[in-house]
């Protein structure tokens, strides 16, 4: 066992990397949130498929713009992973979308936020990773306040079950990226996932005609903003964060969408229920319980001084929580920050 700095001042710096990994997410997942009323307008200009394939196109060409050689930081291993995930996040988007053609918009908002159950129960299952019992709590929490917040009746149906493909989806993409980005360029992976999304929505477009070209400067609007704020950036940061923080601690920040999409929508004028408000705060203690029950992880990297009393071992700055994978697997370190991010769903 090795350790760091056993200094009064270590402890801040030993959590501050979790910390900012947390916020970051809580900002990304309100960007998100904000992304609803513009998707509204747009879609209502072109079908919602070409409007996805519009949308992460922008965001493609953005990440290639800022880094043209990016997919040169990838071998054939890591373009692989990042097209599987690529297919993962385009099924979350196409069958939420299918999904509500069957299916209200207050229940499929319910239903996608199932992946905060699909998450961990993959990291548990599939990964045979323990989580603690505070990151099950969590999930029971965020349940409940997703319920209160969105649903006005439920019934189970064609609709239903499309869209809890899209949760299963979107939790296989957070699991696989926490698993796959360690010893990899976090920006490159988001890029093959951006081209894959992009072509493959393109094909989904297909019985619209392929319209993916935004009719109206209100629709170029919409995709320029989704593509580059939304999509790009956020897509970017979510990757950045689950070299910090665990699969699950991301999932349930990101139940967090519906509660800023309904202050959002308080702004312009809608009307919160008392339930709602109910909920929201559910959501809100369930991000506060996970994050109690977090500690941080055992240093894997050798530090300054070695030592061999376990009391004085401590996690390096920056190490992911202790319910995430470790700092390194099979000897390859994290990549450093990145110098540089679902989607409103």
């Amino acid at each position: 066992m090795t350790a760091v700095d056993t200094t009064p001042e270590a402890a801040p710096r030993r959590l501050r990397g979790a910390s900012l990994a947390v916020l970051v997410m809580v900002a990304v997942t309100a960007s998100w949130a904000s992304t609803f009323v513009v998707i509204q307008g747009s879609v209502a200009r072109m079908p919602v498929t070409g409007f996805n394939a519009a949308r992460f196109a922008v965001a493609a060409a953005v990440l290639v713009l800022l880094r043209p050689r990016a997919l040169l930081a990838l071998d054939r291993g890591g373009v692989l992973r990042g097209v599987l995930l690529g297919l993962a996040l385009a099924g979350t988007y196409l069958l939420q979308t299918w999904g509500l053609q069957y299916t209200s918009t207050t229940v499929s908002a319910f239903v996608t936020g199932m992946f905060v159950v699909f998450t961990p129960l993959i990291t548990a299952v599939v990964l045979r990773r323990r989580l603690p019992i505070g990151a099950w709590m969590a999930m029971v929490l965020a349940v409940a306040g997703l319920g209160l917040l969105t649903l006005r009746g439920f019934s189970v149906g064609f609709g239903e079950l499309l869209t809890l493909g899209c949760a299963l989806c979107l939790a296989v993409q957070i699991v696989g990226t926490g698993e796959w980005v360690v010893g990899r360029d976090p920006y490159a992976l988001v890029l093959v996932q951006m081209i894959t999304v992009t072509v493959v929505c393109g094909i989904a477009a297909a019985p619209s005609g392929f319209v993916v070209v935004p009719p109206d400067t209100g629709a170029w609007l919409g995709v320029l903003y989704t593509g580059v704020v939304a999509t790009a950036l956020g897509i970017v940061l979510q990757t950045w964060c689950q070299i910090r923080i665990s699969a699950t601690r991301i999932a349930i920040v990101m139940t967090s969408e519906p509660v800023f999409a309904a202050l959002i929508g308080r702004l312009i004028g809608e009307e919160l229920t008392a339930l709602q408000l109910v909920g929201a705060a559910l959501v809100l203690v369930s991000m506060f319980v996970v994050e109690l029950g977090a500690a941080p992880a055992p240093p894997q990297n050798a530090g300054p001084a070695p030592t061999t009393d376990p009391q004085h071992a401590t996690a390096q700055p920056g190490a992911p929580d202790s319910d995430s994978e470790p700092a390194a697997r099979d000897g390859v370190p994290r990549p450093p920050p990145l110098q540089t991010v679902r989607t409103g769903e």
